[in-house]
C-alpha cells in the first residue's frame, strides 16, 4: 500500500515538472511586424525603431569624428571615406552626366546608402540574442532588442516616400513649379492643339495621348514607392528568416556561409536603393521640353536644308 502511494506521488511530481516545463517554454518566431520593446506614453518603441536610432547615432558619430580629424595628409579612416566619396561621386556622374548635379544629389544618396547598410548589418549581428521575455495568455515569447530597421515595412516605406517626394521637390527646384506640374498634368500639350493644328494636323491625336501619359506618370510615382519599399523589405526580411532557420537546424558552422552571404546582400540592397534614388532625382530634374524643342529645331533646319 505504501509502495503504491509512493509511486502515485512520484507520478504526480513528474507530471507537475512537465507542466511547469511546458508553461515556461519560450518561443521566438520571425514576424512580419516589428515587436514593441517599450512605450513612452502612447508612443510605441519597436525593436526596428531602436535599430534605426542606433544606425543614425553611428552615422552621426562617424561624421563628427571625421570632421574633427580632417587633415591635409589623411589618416587611414579619412583616406577610406575619401575613396568612398570619390568612387560614389564618379558613379553618380555616370547617371547624371553632370558633376554639378551629382554634387547636389550625392549627400542625400550617400546618407541613404549608409543608413540602409548599417541597418542591414545590425540585423545579422549576434546582438539579436539580447532581449526581453513577455508572457501572454500563458505563452512566453522572446522579443529581441535589435531587429534590422529595413526588415520592418514601416521603415522601408518611409524611406521610399522620402526618396520619391524628395526627387519631385528637387525637380521643382531645378525646373520650376510650372514645368514640374506639366510633367503630370500636361496642359501645355492640350494648348499646343490650337497653335500647331494648321502646321501639323496630327497634333489632334498626339496631344491628348501626351496629356494622358502625364496622368500615368502619377501612377508611376506611386509604383516607385511600392517597388522601393517592398524590394528592400522582402530581401532583408527573407535573409533574417533564412539565418534563423539555418541556425535552428544546425547551430554551428553551417550558418556561417549564409551569414557572409547576408553581409554581401546587405551591401547590394543598400547600393540598389541609393542608386534608384539617384536615378529618380536625375529624371525629375531633366527638362524634357528643352530636349523636345531642341529636337524640333533640328528637324526644322533639316527640312530647310532639304528645300
Amino acid at each position: 500500500m505504501e509502495q503504491h502511494e509512493t509511486t502515485t506521488t512520484n507520478n504526480t511530481e513528474t507530471t507537475s515538472v512537465h507542466a511547469v516545463t511546458e508553461t515556461h517554454e519560450i518561443q521566438h518566431e520571425s514576424t512580419l511586424f516589428a515587436e514593441p520593446v517599450t512605450h513612452i506614453g502612447a508612443f510605441t518603441i519597436t525593436n526596428a525603431l531602436v535599430t534605426s536610432w542606433i544606425a543614425v547615432a553611428i552615422i552621426v558619430i562617424i561624421s563628427v569624428v571625421l570632421r574633427l580629424k580632417l587633415k591635409t595628409i589623411p589618416g587611414k579612416l579619412q583616406h577610406l571615406f575619401e575613396l568612398i566619396y570619390e568612387g560614389g561621386l564618379s558613379l553618380a556622374d555616370q547617371v547624371t552626366n553632370n558633376r554639378t548635379k551629382s554634387k547636389k544629389i550625392f549627400p542625400v544618396v550617400i546618407s541613404i546608402f549608409f543608413f540602409v547598410l548599417i541597418n542591414n548589418w545590425l540585423g545579422i549581428l549576434p546582438l539579436t540574442g539580447f532581449g526581453l521575455v513577455e508572457t501572454h495568455e500563458g505563452v512566453s515569447s522572446f522579443i529581441p532588442f535589435i531587429r534590422s530597421g529595413t526588415a520592418d515595412i514601416n521603415t522601408t516605406l518611409a524611406l521610399a516616400i522620402m526618396a520619391v517626394i524628395g526627387a519631385n521637390i528637387f525637380g521643382v527646384v531645378s525646373l520650376g513649379v510650372w514645368k514640374m506640374f506639366n510633367k503630370f498634368v500636361n496642359l501645355k500639350a492640350l494648348g499646343s492643339i490650337a497653335t500647331k493644328i494648321k502646321k501639323d494636323p496630327t497634333i489632334v491625336i498626339v496631344a491628348p495621348i501626351t496629356f494622358f501619359v502625364g496622368i500615368i506618370e502619377i501612377v508611376g510615382e506611386v509604383a516607385k514607392i511600392a517597388s522601393l519599399s517592398f524590394r528592400l523589405f522582402g530581401n532583408v526580411f527573407a535573409g533574417e528568416v533564412l539565418l534563423a532557420s539555418m541556425s535552428a537546424l544546425v547551430a554551428y558552422f553551417v550558418p556561417i556561409p549564409f551569414l557572409f552571404l547576408e553581409v554581401l546582400v546587405g551591401v547590394i540592397q543598400a547600393l540598389i536603393f541609393s542608386m534608384l534614388t539617384l536615378v529618380y532625382f536625375t529624371i525629375a530634374s531633366d527638362d524634357h521640353d528643352a530636349h523636345d524643342e531642341e529636337h524640333g529645331h533640328e528637324h526644322e533646319l533639316a527640312e530647310v536644308k532639304a528645300h
